[in-house]
């Protein structure tokens, strides 16, 4: 099995986020919605997204086989997000995460990738329990787990972070 697999569904493509995603990367992560909902990671230039990349993406999918991955739409190319399971110190389990660009938000894009992701986690990773955090106030993330499954669980805050987290856990019943 090798740990750089894309996944498909009907208008994406769900690719490791690589490199040559930096420029991406750099912009993804400096939209009003990432920096409001899940933090400013710092990353000011394509150069810091790349080390961003090697530090911090590379890793995880080098330990467990997934992390990530660039959601692409495969009508044109264009990179509209990312979708991802992440191994998130403070949680217990695997935590399913998204964000994408303002253009491309509200055109189903997010539960789209996350349902592949979901399936995916429990069928080709063999994950039996996913985990989603998000901030009291992104209505629309609290939704969309709950489309996707997920039941609130507890707040948390994890370590280094005085922010208080809504969690969502979906356990499967295998």
């Amino acid at each position: 099995m090798s740990i750089y697999q894309t996944f498909e569904t009907e208008r994406l493509s769900l690719r490791p986020t690589s490199y040559k995603d930096a420029p991406f990367i750099f912009e993804l992560l400096n939209t009003p919605g990432w920096l409001k909902y899940i933090g400013d990671r710092n990353v000011r230039s394509v150069k810091a997204a790349e080390e961003y990349i090697r530090s911090r993406i590379m890793p995880q999918f080098e330990k467990l086989g997934y992390g990530n991955y660039t959601v692409i739409r495969k009508s044109d190319g264009a990179k509209v997000g990312n979708c991802g399971l992440y191994d998130r110190e403070g949680l217990d389990g695997i935590d399913i995460g998204f964000a994408f660009l303002p253009e491309y938000e509200k055109n189903g894009y997010a539960f789209e990738a996350a349902s592949k992701l979901k399936e995916v986690a429990t069928t080709y990773f063999g994950l039996r329990q996913l985990n989603a955090i998000t901030t009291k106030d992104n209505v629309p993330s609290q939704r969309l787990l709950e489309k996707l499954g997920l039941k609130y669980s507890q707040v948390v805050k994890l370590p280094h972070d005085d922010v208080e987290l809504l969690l969502y856990q979906l356990t499967s019943e295998e």
